[in-house]
């Protein structure tokens, strides 16, 4: 029942930080700067994002719940701690990619969400196994998005400066 309690906290949070993050900035094709960049194939459809994002957000959600519900594990405080780390790094991909057109920082940022989010699925295994394998969706979406926006910045050398940014203020 306790394990219940954690998950009706976390994967509601998790799912609505994580939809905040992704209203910062339009994506998709309601984002003119991502449609005037060159794409490479693979690129998924625009409904796939949003479908993956929230099997995604409920599998960490499940999984955080189940790491804090792991009472006096060894390791649960570490975990826990690189959990929020991984994920606050996450939540600031959208606005530094789509918000502020910084593709190459953005490929430094989904390097950074890679590293930190195999240390916390290591941690995760540590405390709960099963919490470590949901983490796995989240490490396969992130390499797929980082080899995404790797390829974007290689067939786009000048995409910060196609579309003025959101965030850029014109005075007339």
């Amino acid at each position: 029942m306790s394990l219940l309690r954690w998950a009706v906290v976390t994967v509601p949070l998790v799912l609505l930080l994580g939809f905040a993050s992704g209203r910062t900035a339009p994506a998709g094709s309601d984002n003119i700067w991502y449609q005037a960049l060159a794409k490479p194939a693979q690129t998924p459809p625009d409904w796939a994002f949003p479908v993956a994002w929230t099997t995604i957000y409920i599998l960490m959600g499940v999984a955080l719940a189940i790491v804090l519900n792991a009472r006096g594990a060894r390791g649960r405080a570490l975990a826990t701690g690189l959990f929020m780390l991984g994920f606050a790094l996450s939540l600031g991909w959208m606005p530094l990619f789509f918000g502020a057109h910084r593709v190459t920082a953005a490929i430094g940022l989904i390097a950074a969400m890679v590293v930190v989010g195999i240390a916390t699925t290591i941690a995760f295994a540590r405390v709960r196994t099963i919490a470590a394998w949901l983490m796995v969706p989240y490490l396969v979406w992130i390499s797929f998005a980082g080899v995404l926006t790797w390829s974007i910045d290689r067939m786009n050398p000048d995409a910060e400066t196609l579309v003025p940014s959101a965030r850029t203020s014109q005075m007339l």
